[in-house]
């Protein structure tokens, strides 16, 4: 068992090592590759190697969630056909560790040929790779993590942190907002946080209301109608004012007549958002609360209501 922590551990500090060394040693080169890649009008081709080539993958994946499109092309494939996915609008992200990767050699030369820029990722500074491209953040001399085998480990976290780096600054650069990255994200937990409050709230035609003046015994009647184990006190501008809940009732219970103006023990200035709150703001604002619902207003005025079960029944997390 110690023995199994003990080889975690240390690779895990190798790896840490490496990143550390990353960033310390990134300089111009990788803002030279951030313009490139944004100047790119067509798609960004992301193309390695074996785990080289894996890492890639997720990079085009990340740039393409993120408001850059691209895409993986095999450098072997590439020699065989699938040079004609590139166009004189891409631009190339080649990962390569040595930088000469014997694969690459086709690609990089169809680059070359078409005036189509390259943006390299790899530890050797005088490579191939290097040598051809266009801009080339370089990855520090890290100890790989495997030492019996140098298996690709360090080097491959660090060119997986360059993409995710790259993607990040592309994002900014490009103003890509939350609205943007939804759109790319219908589905799942991470889809559903980022829906807004008024794609899941009840409507105004489902809002328990009662005016600040009325008995509280009509206001007991409408929360039980309601359902939601609140009614929104408004006033007879439509403004909400308060809130009862039911703890409010429990806290009231003894002390107040039911024909007691409801605006007298409800609980004022309640929490509230706005249609186009995210929704997992909201969950956020539900749990450290520790309330059930949340009012939904515009300028003032209920228009929604939103309940955490709304939130947890549509994957918000």
């Amino acid at each position: 068992m110690t023995r199994h922590l003990d080889a975690g551990r240390e690779v895990l500090s190798l790896e840490i090592a490496g990143l550390a060394a990353l960033k310390d040693q990134l300089n111009g080169d990788f803002s030279k590759a951030v313009d490139i890649l944004k100047s790119v009008r067509g798609k960004i081709i992301a193309t390695g190697m074996g785990k080289s080539g894996l890492v890639a993958r997720k990079i085009a994946a990340t740039l393409s969630s993120t408001g850059a499109p691209a895409i993986f092309v095999h450098p072997g494939e590439a020699s065989h056909g699938d040079l004609g996915m590139i166009t004189k609008d891409d631009g190339v992200l080649a990962l390569s560790k040595s930088g000469e990767t014997p694969e690459l050699s086709d690609l990089l030369a169809y680059a070359q040929r078409f005036s189509v820029p390259i943006v390299a990722l790899t530890c050797g500074a005088n490579s191939t790779l290097a040598t051809t491209a266009t801009a080339c953040v370089l990855l520090p001399e890290a100890r790989e993590a495997c030492g019996e085998t140098r298996a690709p480990t360090t080097s491959t976290t660090m060119m997986m942190a360059l993409g995710d780096a790259l993607a990040v600054a592309l994002l900014r650069d490009k103003g890509f907002t939350a609205d943007d990255f939804h759109g790319f994200h219908p589905r799942g937990n991470l889809g559903a946080a980022l829906r807004r409050v008024s794609d899941m709230m009840h409507a105004q035609d489902r809002l328990p209301l009662c005016i600040d003046t009325a008995p509280l015994e009509d206001a007991v009647r409408t929360l039980n109608a309601g359902g939601f184990g609140c009614v929104g006190i408004v006033s007879r501008e439509g403004l909400l004012v308060g809130i009862l809940t039911d703890g409010d009732l429990r806290r009231a219970f003894g002390r107040a007549e039911p024909a007691l103006p409801v605006g007298d023990i409800m609980t004022k200035t309640p929490k509230t958002v706005s249609p186009d709150t995210l929704a997992g703001e909201a969950l956020a604002l539900l749990s450290r609360g520790k309330i059930t619902a949340l009012f939904v207003t515009d300028a003032g005025k209920p228009v929604g209501l939103l309940h955490v079960h709304d939130c947890l029944s549509t994957g918000v997390l």
